[in-house]
């Protein structure tokens, strides 16, 4: 046996082939969490290298948005034309999701991760280098191309060292790096645009990219793929995972549509200023980072379930208060409602990601992990799709308030039924089918 299989199968790194084990059924649905090694530092070393990654995909959206303004004015396009560069990322992103999580099943995460920040980092320096529109989304694309293939082997390489029953504390990680992510997008896009031009918020994304690469290729160990691989139909007519795609969806759908209801009523109904707007945004993001290491310690040792429905209600209590009639959108209750749809919205990030891959072999975390983020990026269209519906009349407080509505109910009738659906066990993994012969 060759010195790399062997490292995966140390108990300090539970490679795929210790967790196949357990998936397949090593270990019963009421084992014991202590009856598990504790992650070793190797793992924990690869969890930071993928959740860097990750959170490289969550600065871009952020930081790029800032800087369209001034896209416009230096390409001499209009503000219409700029939207479409958000449009073409998000687009060949999606499209590249499923095949990229075949491809980290087949190839592992590592290869995969590296491959897609060497086109994320191509793209980015392209897009930096464009002299009209057109080069820069045809960079764009590029980009979203990358992000499609490091998504997917990011989170399966960042539990590639947890036993089933340890990953709620390690995505826990991942959630609150994301919450960060979203905090320093603004920021940094915002003072690079201001002091060095738009193309700076290019270029700074290629250093970003090469030293996420380089922790992953440092800190990610390869990993034997000896198991024949199934048909990735077996994850989608996996119950959990299917559940889990749903309530991805719908929590990126809500989030990203109060996003949107909140910049567009405060900027153009209220007269906030962009950045006053953004205050609002930044407290959930603060909130949902915040709140993510808790849900991934809570579902570890409950379950996924009790930090879902917390996490419904409590984002249902805050959006249904706030859509009543008469209430203020604005001012301290305004701020002190969002305090649980922040922490509610930052409870269903890691169960979620916690029972799709428990429920599934190491050897499909791959095509799994894709299946979840696709879920989130339809949620998010989906949520931006609707509330700019609800806001074509007019962005004034009544239409907001029934937006609100809207949301709270697909908490409650939507999410709660969903979260039910859920199988799962504290410290347990859910034993799954074994693999054809073969």
């Amino acid at each position: 046996m060759s010195a790399e299989i062997k490292a995966d199968v140390s108990p300090s790194r539970a490679g795929p082939r210790a967790l196949l084990l357990r998936a397949r059924g090593a270990h019963s649905p009421h084992a014991s969490a202590s009856t598990e090694p504790a992650p070793g530092r190797a793992a924990w070393l690869a969890l930071g290298a993928c959740t860097g990654a990750a959170a490289l995909l969550q600065l871009d959206g952020t930081l790029i948005t800032v800087a369209l303004p001034s896209v416009a004015r230096g390409l001499h396009v209009s503000s219409a034309a700029t939207s479409s560069v958000l449009s073409v990322y998000f687009v060949a992103y999606g499209i590249a999701l499923l095949p990229g999580g075949m491809l980290v099943d087949r190839f592992g995460s590592r290869r995969l991760a590296l491959l897609g920040l060497a086109l994320f980092a191509v793209g980015a320096a392209a897009g930096a280098l464009a002299g009209d529109i057109a080069v820069l989304l045809l960079a764009r694309g590029l980009q979203g191309v990358g992000a499609g293939l490091v998504s997917p082997a990011a989170l399966a390489g960042a539990v590639s060292g947890f036993p089933p029953e340890r990953r709620g504390a390690a995505l826990g990680i991942w959630g609150a790096a994301s919450g960060v992510s979203n905090l320093a997008g603004p920021l940094l896009g915002g003072a690079l645009t201001v002091t060095l031009g738009w193309r700076a918020d290019w270029w700074g994304l290629v250093p970003l990219a090469a030293l996420a690469a380089l922790s992953v290729a440092r800190l990610l160990p390869p990993r034997a793929h000896e198991e024949a691989l199934r048909s990735g139909g077996g994850v989608l007519r996996n119950r959990n995972v299917g559940a889990a795609a749903v309530l991805a969806a719908l929590t990126f759908a809500v989030m990203i549509g109060c996003f949107f209801l909140a910049e567009q009523y405060l900027q153009h109904s209220a007269h906030y200023s962009a950045l006053a707007a953004a205050g609002a945004l930044i407290l959930v993001a603060v909130l949902v980072g915040a709140a993510a290491p808790l849900a991934g310690r809570l579902s570890d040792r409950t379950g996924e379930r009790a930090p879902l429905v917390a996490g419904f209600m409590a984002a249902a209590l805050g959006l249904g208060v706030l859509a009543l009639p008469g209430v203020s959108l604005t001012g301290p209750l305004a701020i002190l409602l969002l305090v649980p749809v922040g922490i509610g919205l930052g409870l269903l990030f890691v169960p979620t990601s916690r029972a799709a891959l428990n429920s599934m072999p190491t050897t499909l975390h791959g095509r799994t992990s894709a299946i979840l983020s696709a879920g989130r990026l339809l949620g998010a269209a989906l949520g931006a799709g609707l509330a700019g519906l609800a806001l074509s009349a007019g962005t004034d407080a009544q239409a907001v308030h029934h937006a609100l509505l809207f949301a709270c109910g697909a908490c409650l009738v939507v999410g709660l039924p969903a979260a039910a659906l859920l199988r799962s066990a504290p410290g347990a993994a859910i034993p799954a089918a074994p693999p054809a012969a073969g």
